[in-house]
């Protein structure tokens, strides 16, 4: 009886299983990841690159130069100021009317303005000019292998001025004005027998020679020889009425020639 009684106590038992432990087990069931290649090592950059990257950008302006250059463009910014507040003074003494600082200071003002700046205030007179006057010029070239005299005929200065500004979008200023206003500038200081008159007659002679020698020097006239002597003239034409005007123009050309000038 008791050999029965304890054979069922003994076949409820189960078997004893080991214990797993629970960590190694998930790493076990956990999936290998793939091998991945290995990765470069970090280029480090050039030494310039990480010069200009710790160098701050320069302010743009004269903000950006060196103390010294600063000064330099400061004092170089502030005397052309000065001039040309200094000339637009000039001139207003000039063209304005006649007051006590323009007669005190007259001589200063004429001789900053004659000859190259006078001013011409023709374009806004009651009977404004109505003549086409053109500016020639000759020359006597002495030959360098020879020595003789090689004449040189008429040239329109105006007309080649006129050439040169023609269909320009920016038309020099120079060639607008300073021969005409040089021939303007010489028939106010001289009478009929182109004799001077006043203080300004010479400056008036010497600054028309030397345009019209500077002329005949950039078109390679003086190439040919030494020039030794020119002679200038006008030609005037006086401008033809329009076709509803009943006016009667002589359009007659008239020329006014100038004694020869011995260079």
């Amino acid at each position: 009886m008791e050999s029965n009684e304890r054979e069922p106590a003994e076949a409820d038992v189960p078997p004893a299983v080991p214990p797993i432990d629970p960590p190694v087990a998930a790493a076990a069931a956990a999936p290998v990841p793939a091998a991945r290649p290995p990765a470069d090592p970090p280029v480090e950059p050039p030494a310039e690159a990480a010069a200009e990257r710790a160098t701050p950008p320069r302010a743009p302006g004269i903000a950006g130069l060196s103390a010294p250059y600063r000064v330099v463009t400061a004092l170089a910014l502030a005397a052309v100021g000065l001039a040309a507040c200094g000339h637009l003074a000039l001139v207003f003494l000039h063209v304005a009317p006649s007051n006590t600082v323009s007669k005190q200071h007259a001589q200063t003002v004429d001789s900053w303005i004659y000859p190259e700046f006078e001013q011409n205030w023709k374009l806004f007179a009651p009977n404004p000019l109505q003549q086409n006057i053109a500016v020639e010029v000759r020359a006597e070239v002495r030959s360098r292998l020879g020595g003789e005299l090689i004449p040189v005929g008429w040239r329109d200065l105006s007309a080649e001025d006129g050439a040169a500004i023609r269909h320009g979008l920016l038309p020099s200023h120079t060639r607008q004005n300073e021969l005409r206003r040089a021939w303007d500038f010489f028939t106010g200081s001289h009478d009929e027998d182109n004799k001077p008159i006043g203080e300004r007659g010479e400056l008036s002679e010497q600054y028309l020679r030397r345009i019209a020698l500077n002329r005949l020097t950039d078109d390679g006239t003086g190439a040919r020889g030494e020039i030794v002597r020119i002679q200038l003239r006008s030609a005037t034409r006086a401008v033809p009425a329009p076709p509803w005007s009943d006016e009667k123009t002589d359009t007659q050309t008239y020329y006014r020639e100038l004694p020869w000038w011995t260079l």
